[in-house]
């Protein structure tokens, strides 16, 4: 075909066919990928380490058992101590939190980590987003925690004020903490959200209030609807466990439902 071609216009023929094969390549390996990060987001593509927040008044015991899992699993993983009793300004607890993700990626060289908060460690780790965590904070999985606030931190702020510190006051339904967090948009983009909760909760009242829009929404029921885990026991809980481990992989957040209840151990 290129013999009666002057050598000229042999050349610009060659040429051409050399980039139009270029072109055919490069657009099969972007279909083949699905863009430039088969996995998605590149923040989200890399899980880092896990810091685990605990719930008011800063307990670890029931955290450790899922630091364990997490371990067990191959993840760095540590639970993060509150200040002082664990029911003062859930922003300085948000610092804490902010200290603490630093020194792990300092420790570790990773770029982002994901954060697992246990009921009210749920809101620090809003706070801690909101105040300048969002470029650090790869994954953000909540448990159980009062989003839009829980019944209990409205009675004890009505009935015994006293017995109600700054942190109680915060997770009460009116909380200006609470309204600034819920104000537009709930979910910042550039973090992977995720909210677990069990239907059975009776310490968030109600349950729902562990609703976040623009998550994943997951309420253990509707992985296993014969769960009875309440508030206290999601971190210990292996199904909780398991949800947890599954929302830490690598990607976006995995949507699940009662065709995953088995293979989830429930």
């Amino acid at each position: 075909m290129l013999a009666g071609l002057s050598p000229a216009r042999r050349r610009l023929v060659v040429a051409v066919l050399a980039l139009v094969t270029a072109a055919v390549v490069a657009l099969g390996v972007l279909l083949a990928t699905g863009g430039t990060d088969a996995e998605g987001p590149g923040p989200q593509a890399r899980p880092g380490p896990v810091l685990l927040v605990p719930g008011y008044g800063g307990g670890t015991t029931s955290l450790r058992t899922l630091a364990d899992r997490l371990q067990q699993a191959g993840r760095d993983a540590t639970v993060v101590p509150l200040p002082g009793d664990g029911t003062g300004d859930l922003g300085e607890a948000a610092a804490a939190l902010d200290d603490a993700a630093r020194a792990a990626l300092a420790r570790t060289g990773e770029e982002s980590v994901d954060v697992v908060g246990y009921s009210a460690g749920g809101v620090i780790a809003r706070l801690w987003v909101a105040d300048g965590g969002a470029g650090v904070a790869r994954r953000v999985v909540t448990l159980g925690s009062p989003h839009h606030g829980t019944g209990l931190a409205d009675l004890a702020g009505r009935v015994a004020p006293e017995s109600c510190p700054e942190g109680c006051r915060q997770l009460a339904s009116d909380s200006p903490v609470l309204a600034r967090l819920n104000a537009g948009d709930e979910t910042p983009d550039g973090v992977g959200w995720v909210s677990v909760w069990t239907t059975l909760d009776r310490t968030v009242t109600p349950p729902d209030s562990a609703r976040l829009e623009g998550a994943l929404n997951l309420a253990v029921q509707e992985v296993c609807a014969d769960s009875r885990v309440g508030h206290g026991q999601l971190p210990g809980d292996p199904l909780v466990q398991a949800i947890v481990l599954e929302q830490l992989t690598a990607g976006e957040p995995v949507a699940l439902g009662s065709a995953d209840c088995a293979r989830l151990g429930g």
